[in-house]
This record gives structure tokens, sequence and C-alpha cells, in this order.
């Protein structure tokens, strides 16, 4: 199982940009998927998530200027972040889970991370 993201950059502030992750390599459906942050000198943390099903939830921090979405025939998931901030200066990783037994155990995948510079 493999999961290549995408987009990162370099963007001013009120700038945006789209993160694009795409899971390969899997026969099973995944249930999660979506992104999490790490800035320098902090923990991970959860950017936004959606459900197989299209339930979402995200950050306060993001709520009103990030987008998570999916394409689950396509096994993608994207994230358009818009007014971008200097904080949300971080290495975005994609993540991506699916159910392993009756008891709604999950396993996760994580990508490689992409970094996102937001410039004051």
């Amino acid at each position: 199982v493999q999961l290549q993201a995408s987009g990162g950059g370099l963007v001013r502030s009120g700038g945006a940009l789209t993160l694009s992750c795409v899971a390969s390599g899997s026969t099973f459906s995944w249930n999660g998927m979506g992104w999490y942050r790490q800035a320098p000198g902090k923990q991970r943390e959860l950017v936004a998530r959606i459900l197989r099903g299209g339930t979402t939830n995200c950050a306060d921090s993001v709520k009103g200027r990030f987008t998570v979405s999916r394409d689950n025939a396509k096994n993608t998931v994207w994230l358009q972040m818009n007014s971008l901030k200097p904080e949300d200066t971080a290495v975005y990783y994609c993540y991506a889970d699916h159910v392993v037994d009756t008891t709604g155990a999950l396993k996760g995948y994580w990508g490689q991370g992409t970094l996102v510079t937001v410039s004051s």
C-alpha cells in the first residue's frame, strides 16, 4: 500500500493551494482518508478527515478555510486550502485507514508528507 501526496509549495499569506493524495496497492475499501500536519517543534495534528460516506471533520483552526473531499472510485483525497496563513506552514501528511475486523478496528497508513510554506 502506498499513499502518494502532492501539491505542496510556497504561497503568500491569503493564497490558496490544493493537496492531493492517491492511495494505491490495496484491495480493500478505504474507511477514513484525510490530512494531518506537523509544524516545526510541534506534534502532528489532524487537519481534516473524510469518511467513505462523506462525513467530514476538521480542526477548528482551519474551519471555513480548508475543505477536504474524496473520490472513492479513484482512492483519492484532496485538501483545498484557502486564505492561508503563516501558521499553516507545516509538513502535511496524507492518511488513510481501513477496517480490519468485525470489531471495527482500523489500520492506518501514512503518505510521505508534502511541505506547505506560507510567507507573510
